[in-house]
């Protein structure tokens, strides 16, 4: 039997079982020694196929959609640095926990190292960044090596979703010819001798069904964290960004209310925008913590937290001062979630199953002085962001009209830097409920445009998804707009420009021009309404007062557009500083 029958039985029988185990999104970068895998995926008619000429685009798209549906979205490239391209997009999945399949293909075996053109050691090329890294064999017509292929499909579908879901890299080492062939005599016979090699199993049932692990804290242990949580008076409740917020957020506020404690919600964490059912979702905690005043006063007996690290630089702050007290971690997943080594207990359990199970039978006494303080805080906070809000328009703005005029049901994507910061410290909490999103794994600024469209293809909403990015970030990825002609993916981009870093005004590196200005503030000059135009984008120039209005225009024509809000650095650095110095005058006088 030729060769060529071989790759085409091997690549068909790897992707109808990538089908049988649900992966229905597939991103493809041309290239041609990707042409088995990328013609299989084309005749079978289960997969949605999406093409990008970036292979960078086509990464952090399909990341988007396994953040966006728990389900990994595979990209498909060719050999040498087209994988390389996808690095960027492996790193922040393995970094938040997001499933994503890479299949890359390759030279065969006996063109590496030797100087062949297009050939690098794709071998574990992502490092300790995939969940998995498997290279399958040079394709060969045996039964048993088939249906161990048939096994290994399964394997890494399962490795990219399991606590902790992330990347898993599949390297295919194809030789010529690649085009695929017709149904010889020879392929007929082998499927007629091995059907479970070539057809799979009946019924359309994966090969080996694998179900993802989770795991559940035993009986002991919950009595444990029981008995913590009843004894506290001063306890506090908070959730960092998680890998799946529609479980954790609830589940931590089903904890906080049962229990009365005090809820610090990130905005990643799903948990700050949707029904509290009771709970005291604490509102610009991020601000008046950033006072050394406020955080002794705020001195907790007892932290329960899940997630990630918070995004509030002044929340880490507040924990680490208050290092000494019980502080507890539960996460399912294997990766340590305590940098700052303030856990004085770590729990290696589901967090939302765990928290569901406490607040079900816990009996709290809690100190209802302590939760009014935290309230007092937050009333306080909220009356001085509304003064603030009447004075010269910044950044923080931007991110709290935001928050509070998408409608109920939207996805909301926000960028690293400081979109997710400035969300955090002002946009209020809200019982309709909002799904917030961001590649906050990394923080990287890069990708962000087609991340947010490969949420959108995933949502599968009537809405589009909103995404608040910077500058820089729609500078970073500008060929992630070409995304824009999936007609599933539609994405309402608000582009705050200050025409640089502003970030870096927050930093002290801020007082050291002349260095500072072109170092890091890095002013571009660019004019984004051209690269909107490349597209067949509408680029639309609001002004901070009038964003609510243009956004809820945009949100109802359901078409991607852009609404750019125009900052100034240090008019937003100082404006940030003065409404975080008027929070915490205000919250000190609160408490006395």
């Amino acid at each position: 039997m030729s060769s060529a029958d071989a790759t085409t039985v091997w690549a068909r029988a790897f992707v109808d079982e990538l089908a049988r185990t649900g992966v229905r999104e597939v991103v493809v970068a041309p290239g041609s020694r990707s042409t088995p895998l990328v013609l299989a995926f084309a005749g079978d008619g289960r997969f949605t196929i999406r093409i990008h000429l970036d292979e960078r685009s086509a990464g952090f798209f399909a990341l988007g959609v396994g953040k966006a549906s728990g389900m990994p979205a595979a990209v498909v490239t060719t050999s040498g640095t087209a994988t390389a391209n996808l690095h960027g997009a492996v790193v922040e999945a393995a970094q938040s926990e997001a499933p994503l399949l890479v299949l890359t293909a390759d030279r065969p075996h006996r063109l590496r190292g030797a100087d062949a053109n297009q050939a690098i050691d794709q071998t574990r090329l992502y490092g300790p960044n995939v969940r998995a890294f498997f290279e399958t064999a040079p394709p060969t017509l045996d039964g048993a090596a088939l249906r161990h292929l048939r096994t290994l499909a399964g394997r890494a579908v399962v490795a990219a979703r399991e606590a902790p879901a992330g990347p898993v890299h599949v390297n295919f080492p194809f030789d010529k010819p690649l085009e695929p062939t017709g149904a010889s005599e020879e392929a007929t016979a082998f499927a007629a001798e091995h059907p479970l090699a070539a057809g799979g199993r009946d019924a359309g049932r994966p090969y080996v069904e694998v179900a993802p692990m989770r795991r559940t804290a035993e009986p002991g242990e919950l009595g444990r964290l029981r008995a913590l949580i009843e004894c506290a008076r001063r306890g506090v409740v908070v959730a960092g960004p998680s890998a799946e917020p529609d479980r954790d957020g609830p589940a931590a506020a089903a904890l906080a209310s049962a229990s009365g404690f005090p809820f610090l919600a990130d905005p990643l964490s799903g948990g700050r925008f949707g029904p509290s059912g009771g709970a005291l979702v604490v509102e610009g905690y991020d601000l008046f913590l950033r006072d050394a005043d406020v955080r002794a006063r705020l001195a907790p007996d007892l932290v329960l937290r899940i997630g990630a690290s918070p995004t509030s630089a002044a929340t880490q702050r507040w924990l680490e001062d208050h290092s000494g007290v019980t502080h507890v971690v539960i996460d399912g997943g294997g990766r340590w979630k305590d940098h700052a080594s303030v856990a004085t207990h770590y729990v290696h359990a589901d967090a939302a199953d765990t928290l569901l199970h406490l607040a079900g039978d816990i009996v709290c006494d809690a100190d209802p002085s302590w939760a009014d303080a935290w309230r007092r805080c937050a009333s306080a906070t909220r009356e001085t962001l509304a003064a603030d809000a009447g004075g010269e328009p910044h950044e923080g703005h931007v991110l709290a009209t935001v928050a509070s005029t998408v409608p109920a049901g939207t996805v909301l994507f926000v960028s690293s830097s400081m979109p997710v910061r400035d969300l955090d410290a002002f946009g209020s909490p809200r019982e309709e409920a909002v799904r917030v999103l961001g590649n906050r794994g990394a923080s990287g600024i890069d990708g962000i445009v087609s991340t947010a469209f490969g949420v959108s293809a995933a949502s599968r909403s009537d809405r589009p998804v909103v995404c608040v990015l910077g500058d820089v970030a729609l500078f970073h990825d500008q060929n992630g707009l070409l995304w824009h002609r999936e007609a599933d993916a539609a994405v309402v981009f608000v582009l705050v420009d200050n025409d640089g870093g502003g970030i870096f005004h927050m930093l002290p590196v801020r007082n050291h021009e002349p260095h500072f200005t072109r170092l890091f503030a890095t002013p571009h000059g660019l004019d984004f309404r051209h690269a909107a135009a490349l597209h067949g984008i509408s680029l639309r120039d609001v002004d901070a007062p009038g964003l609510g209005a243009a956004l809820t225009d945009a949100v109802a024509a359901g078409r991607t557009c852009i609404l750019r809000v125009r900052s100034d650095r240090d008019a937003n650095a100082r404006r940030h500083r003065e409404a975080a110095e008027a929070v915490a005058r205000s919250v000190r006088a609160t408490l006395g």
